[in-house]
């Protein structure tokens, strides 16, 4: 019953969320999910509000059905010169590997949400229907006129208090995101605990004590998985993994052959990448971050700076294994086709498992 009732709500065929994956999720991928019947999402918290617009209204002059818009809200970062200098000198040996210097310094790359305008205002005007929150919650200004507008909202959360926060704030669902997802844990603080709930018992743990639909997002890579997250209470799946080796993916040539390949048979939890903990495939940037404690990785994103210059330069040799290759547990079962024919499986996967 959930379920019908989240999928009548948003005018979905199937319960089927396609992750938002900011620099994987592209508006052809987008709108070929919502045009086969689940909902098509935009990773927009890595663009500037001029980008982001031309994504979501690139997806929209695709499909009549609504796109999520993904935004990050994570509280800004705090700067700290000697953490910084010296996280780049300790990164000096890998880019002396491939004939290149550190950055000089560490910036601010992306924007938090949180309180921000022009974001809010460019959201407000193109209308995608659905958006969605990763790292916390937006500001209860940002959240009434969203919703006054119409807009459905979602949040993630990686635990209870987390889900109840979201709720009490006015979420319309809330994403269960367990400790097997790839990409960037969605957890409102990343130096507080984290009790690394499974996806499953994480779902089960929120249908029981929240009143709004519950999406469970984590290791979700077919029509069984789906089945399985709905026969707990979900009112959705979100699937991120299963969509990377899509064609429509913008993930380049190295992280998909890692995808498809051995790598994908190993995932690692890392703050190294960008300065919250995010699962990645195994691979040299991985390798080298096992040994360095997390209070040593400055925040997010301003190791982001240093991590995308590392895989520049990596990738200007001709050497992959250093970008972010994120990718859930469920990897090893990723598959390499249009996304419309991903969607057409996962609907028929989730048939059979029905009967």
């Amino acid at each position: 019953m959930r379920s019908a009732e989240f999928c009548n709500r948003l005018n979905l065929q199937v319960p089927i969320i396609q992750a938002p994956m900011a620099g994987v999720s592209t508006p052809a991928m987008a709108s070929a999910v919502s045009n086969a019947g689940g909902l098509g999402s935009l990773g927009v918290g890595a663009a500037t509000v001029d980008g982001a617009r031309v994504m979501i209204e690139e997806a929209k002059g695709l499909t009549g059905h609504r796109i999520n818009a993904n935004v990050f809200c994570h509280r800004p970062a705090r700067a700290d010169a000697d953490k910084d200098s010296e996280w780049l000198a300790r990164l000096g040996s890998e880019f002396h590997r491939f004939d290149a210097e550190p950055p000089e310094t560490l910036n601010e790359i992306y924007d938090s949400f949180v309180g921000n305008g022009p974001m809010t205002d460019m959201l407000l005007d193109v209308r995608p229907g659905v958006v969605s929150f990763h790292f916390g919650l937006p500001t209860p200004e940002q959240i009434a006129a969203l919703k006054e507008q119409g807009a459905y909202l979602i949040a993630s959360a990686t635990n209870l208090i987390e889900a109840r926060q979201a709720q009490a704030a006015g979420m319309d669902a809330i994403v269960a995101q367990g400790w097997e997802a790839g990409g960037h844990r969605g957890c409102f603080d990343e130096n507080g605990p984290d009790d690394r709930q499974g996806t499953f018992a994480l779902t089960r743990i929120l249908v029981k004590h929240l009143t709004v639909p519950v999406i469970a997002a984590g290791g979700i890579m077919d029509g069984a998985g789906i089945r399985a997250a709905l026969n707990l209470g979900a009112a959705a799946a979100q699937l991120g993994t299963a969509f990377v080796a899509c064609d429509e993916s913008s993930a380049n040539a190295s992280y998909r052959a890692a995808l498809m390949g051995a790598p994908a048979e190993h995932t690692v939890m890392t703050r190294v990448i960008s300065g919250r903990p995010a699962r990645c495939l195994q691979n040299r940037f991985t390798d080298w971050g096992q040994a360095v404690a997390d209070t040593d990785v400055p925040d997010y994103p301003r190791t982001y700076d240093a991590g995308k210059a590392l895989n520049a330069a990596a990738s200007a040799k001709g050497v992959g294994g250093y970008g972010a290759q994120w990718a859930g547990q469920g990897a090893p079962l990723a598959r390499s086709m249009p996304t419309a024919e991903l969607m057409s499986a996962l609907k028929n996967e989730l048939a059979v498992t029905s009967v």
